[in-house]
């Protein structure tokens, strides 16, 4: 019995050693983590190393781009007033031609004709005016005759136009519809020419813009055929509509195109300025993103180098800057790199 007595003694001796020993452990471990606790808190009241820049005036163009497609300022189709055969070609397509030079001829049957009747009558008119002056005939019949006359005179003008076909622009020639030979059917025009000297462009632009754009101002453009190259040109018309379903309004620009390098057909962007804004700006690496809105901020660090975050209105994106409109003053300090670890009130160091 007392064996047992001694031997549970022991055990609850060893019990209570174990416990203080636990108890002295845990002391010693919970004092680490608080220490480290202690040096974390330390580092995050730390100055944070950010990149400023400064917050200045410039100037802004407000530009807008547009896509459209260049087009031919005139286009004519070169045909004869009625059928008949075809007797001469004298261009080709890509050719240049000028105005009034003769692209074609049609067979000159009528045409002989016409000029016949009309020396006829040029020659029976003579004869009646000096009669009219001796008084050997009368005026009615003077009247009569030279009405005849002018019916002939319009009758081979008319044929002379219709069976030498002269080109009314200088242009190049685009198509060609007909061969030698080949009878006239009024169908498909002989020749299609289109004047390139100026071409015109015709941009779509949004009604907010209406009062802001005038005849005469200038524009740029690129065509993605001729790339490296930048064209400038003008304001010619601006249309009195804007179309209910697209709420635009079309303007037409033109272009000198001197060497003739734009074609019709070309896919071309316009930039448009309708006016310079003198506005602040900053580096597009200052504007921030709040996350689940579309507010934009700016870390701004006052003269003591603590953060304010400000809340800002942006305008257009040039380049890498941002233009704002609304929430910065000149000569305001931004951070530009370094927001992660940034709160209102954190110092910063630069």
């Amino acid at each position: 019995m007392k064996r047992t007595l001694q031997t549970i003694a022991m055990i609850v001796v060893a019990a209570v050693m174990v416990a203080s020993c636990a108890g002295k452990s845990g002391k010693q471990g919970s004092g680490a983590p608080a220490g480290a606790q202690a040096q974390a808190g330390i580092q995050s009241d730390a100055p944070v190393k950010v990149e400023l820049a400064t917050a200045a005036y410039q100037d802004v163009p407000q530009d807008e781009v547009y896509s459209t497609t260049v087009q031919a300022y005139a286009i004519n189709n070169i045909v004869p007033q009625t059928g008949g055969r075809i007797k001469k070609i004298n261009v080709e397509v890509g050719d240049f031609v000028r105005a009034g030079q003769v692209l074609a001829e049609m067979d000159a049957l009528n045409l002989d004709q016409a000029r016949l009747k009309l020396v006829n009558d040029s020659t029976e008119l003579s004869r009646l005016r000096a009669l009219l002056q001796e008084g050997g005939v009368s005026q009615s019949d003077f009247e009569q005759v030279e009405l005849a006359y002018k019916v002939s005179k319009s009758q081979y003008d008319n044929l002379v136009e219709n069976t030498i076909l002269r080109s009314p622009i200088t242009g190049v020639v685009t198509a060609r519809g007909y061969d030698k030979g080949d009878m006239y059917a009024m169908s498909a025009p002989i020749y299609v020419v289109q004047q390139i000297t100026p071409v015109k462009l015709l941009v779509g632009v949004s009604e907010s813009q209406y009062t802001k754009l005038h005849r005469g101002d200038a524009v740029t453009l690129t065509a993605d055929a001729l790339p490296g190259r930048e064209f400038t040109g003008k304001v010619n018309r601006i249309y009195p509509t804007i179309d209910p379903a697209s709420h635009t309004f079309t303007a037409e620009v033109l272009v000198s195109n001197g060497d003739r390098v734009l074609r019709p057909g070309m896919y071309a962007r316009v930039k448009v300025t309708f006016e310079v804004n003198h506005s602040i700006v900053v580096p597009d690496g200052a504007v921030q993103k709040q996350q689940g809105s579309g507010v934009r901020v700016v870390y701004v660090v006052g003269a003591d180098d603590t953060v304010n975050i400000v809340e800002v209105k942006p305008g257009r994106h040039i380049g890498r800057e941002y233009e704002i409109l609304e929430g910065l003053s000149e000569g305001d300090r931004v951070v530009v790199k370094g927001h992660s670890a940034l709160r209102t009130g954190s110092k910063v160091t630069y």
